[in-house]
């Protein structure tokens, strides 16, 4: 009898040993090799400068209530509320200690596209890389070799205020294996190169849907909800829908939201509020082309 016995347990070790092995190979940091990042010659400065725009990098990065060249310090430090608890977003200037600036350019790039950090840990979702991994390689070079032209800053954040088990780094690769994509979140029919541009932009470094699509209580996106509006993620407010369902923007045309954010002016001469403001003030420095394809998109999602 004990020889059964025995044998159950052993049994019982090998299988949740292999589901832990296999837990892991699923879960685990994915970072691209250092290969996918060679051989991609000199950045385009001015196209970086644009993804830098686009990207809204000066809204998290720079210090609170910054503007004009102040937005290009990457300093970090602000707080970021949460329903997970408060993140404390870091320092991306080109400082060697405080920064990036001792980051190699495969380092970046995963820590952009696949949520890789450069000793090789999961990072929080807090940082888009859900959204910023339809960036390409040289869409990560030309950004990359434009932050490190910017002014280098010895500010250290704080570290992040996370509560168990939010705080385990290890746990963010059961989140990456349900909601991790770097897939089209709406398929457009017949969607030209304009409305195609628009999608790149707002899924992509825009990140719109990170606040603009309702999550469920994992912090996942609720994928029918796309761009739908719902409780704000910082804990105040709400964000409005941005899909031509919107009882706030449905009736606006293109030109209408393009000029908008151009602008800060709706339809009807009202100005941009709230969160928006950073948002709207970073894609004015787009050209008009590409606030006319983000227009365009947004006509072009599923109503909700």
């Amino acid at each position: 009898m004990a020889s059964i016995w025995s044998k159950i347990l052993a049994a019982g070790v090998v299988v949740i040993a292999a589901g832990a092995a296999t837990a892991w190979a699923l879960t685990k940091p994915d970072p691209y090799p250092d290969s996918h990042w060679a051989g991609l010659g000199a950045p385009d400065l001015a196209k970086g400068e644009q993804l830098f725009w686009a990207g809204g990098c000066a809204s998290c990065h720079a210090a609170t209530g910054a503007t004009g060249d102040a937005l290009k310090v990457l300093s970090g430090g602000r707080a970021l509320p949460s329903p997970f608890g408060t993140f404390h977003i870091p320092n991306i200037s080109p400082d060697p200690n405080a920064g990036i600036g001792n980051w190699t350019l495969a380092q970046f790039g995963n820590a952009t596209t696949r949520g890789v950090g450069p000793n090789g840990e999961h990072l929080f979702p807090s940082f888009p890389y859900g959204s910023y991994s339809r960036l390409s390689t040289k869409d990560i070079n030309d950004l990359f070799g434009y932050l490190k032209t910017l002014p280098a800053s010895t500010n250290v954040a704080p570290p992040h205020e996370l509560p168990f088990p939010y705080n385990i780094r290890l746990a963010v690769g059961g989140w990456k294996f349900l909601y991790f994509s770097d897939q089209l979140r709406v398929q457009l029919a017949s969607a030209d190169d304009k409305v195609k541009r628009g999608q790149f932009l707002v899924e992509g470094p825009g990140h719109c849907g990170e606040c603009h699509t309702p999550r469920d209580a994992t912090g996942g996106f609720l994928p029918d909800r796309w761009l739908a509006g719902g409780p704000n993620p910082e804990g105040k407010g709400t964000i409005p829908n941005i899909t031509p369902g919107s009882t706030d923007i449905g009736s606006w045309s293109e030109s209408d939201i393009a000029g908008y954010l151009e602008t800060g002016f709706t339809p009807d001469f009202d100005t941009v509020g709230g969160s928006m403001v950073e948002v709207q003030q970073n894609l004015a420095h787009l050209p008009k082309s590409d606030l006319e394809a983000i227009a365009a998109y947004l006509k072009a999602v599923p109503a909700r």
